[in-house]
């Protein structure tokens, strides 16, 4: 799942190279994936309008076009958004492709076809729950110690849980919860209710820091090519029997509803019965 630093990185990427364009057509190859609330086709609205700017929402990407209407896409597993030529092969897992002036084609490409892409008129965007239903962004200046804790308050659940939910923060998913319960030293399953002051303050600072620090990161590893998900730079999601980078012990991982989690027994210890 491409989460806030990757979709951060690709926004950047694609504002300048696609701002201004003008739609030459649009071509729906798998209708079920895209959500129309419109109710008029997306090429009879979108052809000759030109695209106003590319936003992100946590780990939601939104495209507004001059005709009032916005592309708003949530990847969720696989899903990607490239920006390519005319020449470029057109996969079995292209969902949609927007195709520009100067030979561009921006498509979205889901091969499980988890994503969703909504068609929305641009002043309904923040009524879309993908949107609404979400704290403030983790890529924004980041929450108060105080203001965090209380947050925390609201919630019950395990601490990675809450995380990814992303109504504390959003724009955290699995590999970047890893990445942070790692990083501040919290066992992954451990209750909210059951943190001290001072895990409490060391999750908030590595919700903050680890996330920034890997924008750093991948703008170091892509440069001004295309950005796409990237999983190299990370220390413990996607390593399981692997060393910790911290202590040298191996690398657990626990699966939950078609998720891994993955970290380090030593350097975040706890049960999974407290």
């Amino acid at each position: 799942m491409p989460e806030a630093p990757e979709l951060f990185l690709l926004r950047e990427y694609l504002a300048p190279r696609i701002t201004g364009q003008v739609v030459e057509s649009v071509e729906v190859l798998r209708p079920l994936v895209v959500r129309n609330m419109v109710g008029r086709e997306l090429g009879e609205c979108l052809t000759g309008a030109s695209v106003l700017g590319v936003d992100r929402y946590g780990k939601v990407l939104s495209v507004a076009f001059s005709d009032g209407h916005s592309l708003v896409i949530n990847p969720m597993l696989v899903g990607e958004l490239r920006l390519v030529g005319s020449g470029e092969r057109q996969l079995k897992s292209t969902v949609l492709s927007v195709n520009l002036g100067g030979g561009k084609r921006l498509r979205y490409l889901d091969s499980k076809r988890m994503g969703q892409v909504y068609f929305v008129d641009s002043g309904e965007l923040g009524r879309l729950p993908v949107v609404s239903d979400k704290g403030p962004d983790v890529l924004d200046g980041p929450m108060s110690l105080t203001d965090f804790k209380a947050g925390l308050r609201r919630f019950r659940g395990e601490v990675k849980g809450v995380l990814t939910r992303g109504e504390l923060v959003s724009g955290i998913g699995n590999a970047y919860g890893d990445e942070i319960l790692w990083s501040a030293g919290i066992f992954p399953f451990k209750k909210v209710t059951r943190l001290s002051a001072d895990e409490v303050s060391r999750l908030r600072d590595a919700v903050y820091g680890v996330t920034a620090e890997a924008v750093g990161e991948l703008r170091g590893v892509f440069g001004e090519e295309h950005p796409r998900k990237e999983r190299r730079i990370l220390k413990v999601h996607g390593k399981a029997g692997e060393e910790c980078p911290r202590c040298s012990s191996t690398i657990s991982s626990v699966s939950s509803r078609r998720r891994d989690t993955n970290f380090c027994r030593s350097c975040q210890p706890g049960s999974m019965f407290d």
